[in-house]
């Protein structure tokens, strides 16, 4: 049986504009939108998933 998400946010995040994340399934990560929670959810290898979140990283605010 496959877990339940256990969505999380970016210890970055000061509102709830965001995004959610769930990687507790490693089959695959999971997105949604924290402002539309019972919408679209957007799913990724994991290896992709590391891979732009380390190609996020390049960029400054």
């Amino acid at each position: 049986m496959a877990e339940m998400p256990k969505w999380r946010t970016s210890t970055y995040t000061k509102s709830d504009s965001c995004v959610e994340v769930a990687d507790n399934d490693p089959s695959k990560v999971l997105i949604r939108d924290t402002k539309a929670r019972e919408g679209a959810v957007l799913a990724v290898p994991p290896a992709s998933w590391a891979e732009f979140v380390e190609y996020s990283k390049t960029f400054t605010v």
